[in-house]
């Protein structure tokens, strides 16, 4: 007879109740993945390393990621085709992602003892500085 009281329980994602996105979530959320992996193997990334790293490490992160997130939000449907605009709607996110990631570190240091390798400025100025390189190909 089984123990099945004893018996280490294992749920698959075959178990995992299904979620009826009514967005098109599940779908959306892979396209995403795959946008992002594609990144890493783009002219972004060079020896493999991206050039945000660089700019996250030298403590500009948010400025530049946020600037980002403006940008491509504002640029979005006036330029190109339809696939382009998707494309702006997609760096937008990940953008906002990469933010999330810098977020996160930075709030992670107040229960930490040892120092992130994130760097932050809370300068506005820098912020303003790098928000506006990034607006600069529009004008």
């Amino acid at each position: 007879m089984t123990d099945w009281i004893n018996m280490p329980f294992m749920l698959s994602e075959d178990f995992a109740p299904r979620i009826n996105y009514k967005y098109n979530e599940g779908q959306l959320i892979e396209q995403f993945k795959s946008y992002i992996d594609s990144t890493y193997n783009q002219h972004y990334s060079q020896n493999n390393f991206q050039a945000t790293e660089f700019i996250i490490d030298g403590g500009h992160g948010t400025g530049f990621c946020i600037g980002n997130v403006l940008k491509y939000a504002q640029r979005y449907g006036k330029k190109g085709t339809a696939s382009d605009a998707r494309k702006d709607l997609m760096k937008v996110l990940h953008y906002a992602l990469i933010q999330l990631y810098i977020h996160d570190e930075i709030n992670s240091q107040e229960d930490c003892q040892e120092p992130s390798e994130v760097s932050y400025s809370n300068d506005p100025q820098d912020q303003i500085n790098l928000a506006q390189l990034c607006f600069q190909d529009r004008f």
